[in-house]
């Protein structure tokens, strides 16, 4: 009978909805490859003998392929988002989020490894246009990790939506600073090294993880709880990550160190698991004696289906669940009234006011951190005062991930806050710090990198939600990856045709180099403008969306 026992528990671990998103934290803290691009250019600029005007070009064909993901949510929506297949059982016929996932690992392979031949010398060098559709496939893997490991935890976690994309879009944001300390500790200054691991890396643990990212539809309970502890770790992880980046620009760590920092990542990583065996072992405490004996499991059929009737009547005397009216959360009642398609959705003119808002957040929030670094030498900032800014930006990034997720999911369901509203706040945040910039006092980077990094990062959690809130979560992948498309679009017109444009015009120094706070003062300025803006497109949505989340209000 114990064996019986624990193989009951082996297959309910193993169908887990809790296991699924611990799956889909491991792919999302391996495939942000996109973020390492800073540490293999300059072997890629080298090798293929690229000017830098011509090294910038294939990376905007990274920017396009890391955010242009209509291609991964129609393939989502069309094996995985359709409830016509047995929800929570993989299977080959039917169809899944593992599809998506193959899709994703096959292009990660076929573009990084084709970058990592060419960059090795082991084919002839490719023209720029072959190394660019090799970046865009490389990066436009990362769409269909995203959205399948995204869509799916809403589902499974409907009534805390915005926290769980916060979690997944939190670790994404930090698997660049994942994939560089593993780098740094086991290949030291060899980029093309690097190349090859991201070939190799995504690919394998996404293979080996994406059968267990299944959709399960289960009744919430206790869910808040656990979903603090995947918070929880992740804070611990980032903070890890930080206190590791601080040390390394102080000190020079021997490689037996680095290795042991290293080993305490993945151990740290790996302390997600535990959620799962919380999560189960309070099942299984829940089911009554007459369901976990052994006896239970020898019964007639008859006897069994009275008993499980017996079961769920004592489960519910026994968890004490209150009436419907009090049990009903946001999931149940922020169904917009059709689920809208791709079409359907960009017919809306709340689909464009999202898509103007991001253009003027996320758009603004890419262009600082594509700049940030030349911004900190026109001001006197020291190389290694550079290198933390953009280390810092990563970790402000996650904040703001996982922080607008939580926060807007606490004040939804216990006040009724429309999840705009938080839109609103940081996008006039982000236009506080963009006027910190342009002012160029001592320090400014520092606090202005920070708030807008925060708010940068809180668009990429509010933004999904938002969309799934709205048009529904049929069409999720689809809808949110087309509005992602936004912040290149963004960030090429703010960054090339604002800032590029009047940096040059501005420049008078050596190899047309600009000093002093007149080099980006403008700029910044401009970018402030276009933040406020969007905060008036964004309060805008919220003043046509108000009525439709009055109906959490109702219950608060």
């Amino acid at each position: 009978m114990p064996a019986i026992l624990n193989e009951r528990h082996n297959i309910a671990m193993e169908s887990s909805k809790w296991l699924a998103a611990v799956a889909s934290i491991w792919i999302q803290c391996s495939s942000g490859a996109s973020y390492t691009f800073g540490i293999y250019s300059p072997a890629l600029k080298s090798t293929q003998f690229y000017d830098q005007s011509t090294l910038d070009t294939v990376s905007v064909f990274k920017d396009i392929g890391a955010n242009a993901g209509i291609l991964s949510g129609l393939l989502y929506t069309a094996v995985a988002a359709n409830p016509s297949y047995d929800r929570g059982r993989f299977s080959f016929v039917h169809g899944g989020p593992w599809i998506v996932h193959l899709a994703g690992a096959v292009q990660c392979f076929a573009g990084y490894f084709f970058m990592w031949l060419a960059v090795t010398g082991t084919i002839n060098r490719p023209p720029v246009a072959v190394m660019a559709l090799f970046m865009f496939i490389a990066a436009h893997a990362q769409t269909f990790l995203n959205t399948a490991n995204v869509v799916a935890s809403v589902q499974n976690f409907p009534d805390h939506s915005g926290t769980i994309v916060g979690i997944m879009k939190g670790f994404l944001g930090l698997s660049g600073a994942i994939l560089i300390q593993v780098y740094q500790t086991i290949f030291i200054n060899n980029p093309s090294s690097l190349i090859l691991t991201l070939a190799l890396l995504p690919t394998i643990v996404t293979l080996m993880l994406m059968f267990l990212v299944t959709v399960h539809e289960t009744p919430s309970r206790n869910e808040e709880k656990y979903l603090h502890d995947f918070l929880l770790v992740s804070l611990v992880i980032a903070a890890y990550l930080l206190f590791l980046r601080v040390l390394e620009n102080v000190f020079v760590f021997p490689q037996w160190a680095m290795i042991i920092t290293l080993l305490v990542l993945f151990a740290l990583l790996c302390s997600p698991i535990t959620v799962v065996v919380k999560a189960q072992m309070a099942d299984l405490e829940r089911l009554p004696p007459s369901i976990t004996s052994s006896t239970s499991l020898l019964i007639d059929e008859p006897e069994l289906e009275s008993s499980n009737k017996l079961a769920v009547g004592n489960i519910m005397d026994y968890d004490e669940v209150p009436t419907d009216t009090v049990q009903r959360k946001a999931s149940s009642i922020l169904q917009p009234d059709e689920q809208k398609n791709l079409w359907q959705a960009v017919c809306t003119i709340d689909f464009w006011f999202l898509f103007v808002a991001m253009i003027c957040g996320m758009g603004s929030g890419l262009a600082t951190i594509n700049n940030i670094s030349q911004i900190g030498e026109s001001l006197g900032y020291t190389t290694l005062a550079r290198s933390t800014l953009v280390s810092l930006w990563s970790i402000w990034n996650f904040l703001g991930r996982l922080g607008a997720g939580y926060v807007s999911d606490i004040f939804l369901l216990r006040r009724g806050w429309p999840r705009p509203l938080f839109m609103v706040f940081t996008l006039a945040a982000m236009t506080g710090g963009h006027v910190i910039i342009a002012s160029g006092f001592p320090g400014n980077l520092y606090l202005g990198s920070l708030i807008v990094g925060i708010c940068y990062g809180s668009q990429w959690s509010l933004m999904p939600t938002i969309s799934k809130e709205i048009f529904g979560v049929v069409h999720m992948g689809t809808i949110f990856n087309t509005i992602s498309i936004a912040s290149p679009v963004g960030s090429y017109v703010l960054s090339v045709r604002v800032i590029g444009y009047i940096y040059d015009k501005e420049a008078s120094g050596e190899g047309n180099s600009c000093f002093g706070t007149h080099c980006f003062m403008l700029s910044y300025f401009i970018l402030a403008s276009v933040s406020l803006f969007g905060v008036l497109v964004a309060l805008t949505l919220f003043y046509r969306t108000r009525r439709f989340y009055s109906r959490v209000l109702m219950l608060c």
